[in-house]
């Protein structure tokens, strides 16, 4: 296990490195220069050449690269801003302040986004799932599966606006969605997410429902799963001991992927709903040609993404017994 760990680490690291290298030559390739967009109107040809000198954008490509990696490494105190330690991308273009401090300032709005979707689409979408395996062939089964089908096809910027419209501005029930630090206000912070959760959790619900069906039924068409019942074992133990088990496996590993790309930002979702997250910045970074910005938040959902794909790998072996990890 160690071994695998290792290795998928080592992996990873080699995946943010092309990363970056890739971010790195497509920020180069915009036609937008960043000195123009800080300089502003009345801008002289001096006063651009002396922007690139401080951003360090008269060095090549190459040296510019070395320097961010030094600097994601072990730090700098070169900056005009003043120190920056490690991990440090650097300052940002337009706003003059620490790429890593703007992406913790961020990330609990994402993280709370997140956590709180990821339980509610889990718990319906599998629990619709299973319920819908139970009963097969039922109406109780394609009434599910039809719902999950209709619900699959449409998106966050229809479902969004739509869920504002009804849900907030209509009937007032909910609040209008906004973050409120949870150790400030816990109530505030429930409330002002709660529609947020309930798009997220409606649109990826779909997905886990149809999954969750599919896999429990090739489950119960298992051996193992005969056997068991040959032995005289119920059909409830059955499904919940050894079929639910197995079935967990493709699930999982939706669900990896899933957590990390929203942990990595969850751009039209915070958007529609004007939450100050990872996927808002990322649109600003993009916007501003804010290459330390851009990079900074390009890594860390990489990151993000990476390490929930290795967590997975890692414990499929505590999941089903018949997974080795070689």
């Amino acid at each position: 296990m160690l071994r695998f760990l290792v290795r998928r680490s080592l992996g990873a690291l080699v995946i943010l490195i092309l990363l970056s290298i890739v971010a790195f030559l497509l920020f180069f390739g915009m036609p937008r220069d960043p000195a123009l967009l800080m300089c502003g109107k009345g801008c002289t040809p001096a006063n651009i050449e002396n922007i690139h000198h401080v951003l360090g954008l008269d060095k090549s490509i190459p040296e510019q690269y070395w320097i961010f990696l030094h600097n994601l490494v072990v730090g700098s105190n070169d900056f005009a801003q003043g120190p920056c330690p490690a991990p440090c991308f650097g300052y940002s273009y337009h706003t003059n302040e620490q790429v890593w401090g703007t992406l913790m300032d961020r990330l609990p709005t994402t993280l709370s986004l997140t956590l709180g979707g990821a339980v509610c689409f889990l718990v319906l979408g599998l629990g619709t799932g299973l319920i819908a395996a139970w009963k097969r062939g039922t109406l109780v089964d394609k009434t599910f599966t039809a719902g999950a089908m209709v619900i699959s096809s449409m998106q966050i910027y229809f479902l969004g606006p739509l869920a504002l419209a009804i849900l907030v501005y209509q009937t007032r029930i909910f609040d209008k969605p906004a973050y409120n630090p949870i150790s400030s206000d816990p109530v505030a912070w429930f409330t002002g997410l709660i529609v947020p959760w309930v798009v997220l959790s409606t649109i990826f619900a779909s997905q886990y429902t149809r999954m969750s069906r599919s896999s429990m039924i090739e489950q119960l068409q298992e051996e193992h799963v005969r056997t068991a019942r040959a032995k005289g074992m119920s059909s409830r133990y059955v499904f919940f001991r050894y079929a639910w088990r197995g079935s967990l496996i493709p699930i999982i590993t939706i669900f990896g992927i899933d957590l990390g790309s929203l942990l990595g930002g969850a751009i039209i979702t915070e958007y529609t709903f004007g939450l100050p997250g990872l996927g808002r910045l990322a649109v600003e970074a993009v916007s501003f040609s804010d290459l330390p910005l851009l990079l900074g938040v390009m890594l860390f959902s990489a990151t993000m993404i990476l390490l929930c794909n290795i967590v997975v790998d890692a414990a499929y072996a505590f999941i089903d017994p018949r997974v080795r990890l070689a």
